[in-house]
């Protein structure tokens, strides 16, 4: 039977924290929580609950991601957010292979609740993504700005576990538009950085496109009026972001530091 620890990244999740670590403990024989020097009371709670602790000074979450990996105890790693649960399908299914595994790595269906409403289209499910892995076989990407998992081999098949894993996204449309704030910054200072331009076209054209496939394409109609908002808001991020790289691009040829 193979050993699994959960990695968690946080920074002030106590509303979160809780019922993350609760559900993965049904499944995982280690937590390794990795804080940002969290204000509120998630270093508490996550002490309380068994969890493994240390806090880290945030450089990305991809670099802190892979601290996280390092600091895991046992060859198989399970990545999980602190606003992620592990669905009671899930943890069957992550149970089953525990003493079979037939894959080193798995991805899993990510389902995600915005302002109280399960999302099931809009492009924002199921996208599987690589989250059970064997170490030994891959690792967390080490990078500051994205997140992901490569394996080193690049021909290695990849399983996929039943079960959904709950992502509890927005609590608020608020919320939702301080993330784009962040997110959209972090992501159009990393793009300048690497020299990536975005034409005026692009920034004009590509936006309004988005949105029409996410809500006509994607479906995002039948998720009713939460559907419409998270494809709007999809196609207001995508501008954002395009808006923020041309500004700052300028701003970068100019010698101006932003």
């Amino acid at each position: 039977m193979i050993s699994i620890s959960a990695c968690i990244i946080t920074y002030n999740e106590e509303k979160n924290i809780a019922r993350c670590i609760e559900a993965v403990r049904k499944v995982a024989d280690e937590v390794v929580v990795i804080d940002s020097f969290s204000t509120d009371k998630t270093v508490d709670i996550a002490t309380h609950l068994g969890a493994k602790v240390m806090q880290r000074k945030f450089l990305g979450y991809g670099d802190q991601k892979f601290f996280a990996q390092q600091q895991a105890s046992h060859q198989w790693v399970l990545s999980i957010d602190a606003d992620e649960v592990v669905s009671p399908k899930l943890a069957e299914s992550i149970l089953f292979i525990k003493t079979n595994p037939k894959f080193n790595a798995y991805k899993v269906d990510i389902l995600p609740n915005y302002c109280g409403k399960w999302i099931r289209h809009c492009g924002w499910y199921p996208q599987p993504k690589l989250r059970l892995w064997n170490k030994e076989k891959g690792a967390m990407l080490n990078d500051k700005v994205h997140e992901g998992i490569e394996l080193h081999d690049k021909n290695e098949k990849i399983g996929r576990l039943k079960g959904d894993l709950l992502h509890y996204s927005y609590d608020s449309i608020s919320d939702h538009l301080r993330k784009i704030e962040h997110y959209t910054e972090i992501s159009a200072r990393a793009d300048v950085a690497r020299g990536k331009k975005v034409s005026f076209l692009k920034m004009v054209v590509a936006p309004p496109l988005q949105f029409l496939n996410d809500l006509i394409f994607k479906l995002g109609f039948l998720d009713g009026e939460f559907g419409f908002i998270v494809c709007k808001n999809n196609a207001f991020a995508s501008f954002i972001k395009y808006a923020k790289t041309r500004h700052y691009s300028r701003l970068k040829k100019e010698g101006i530091n932003f």
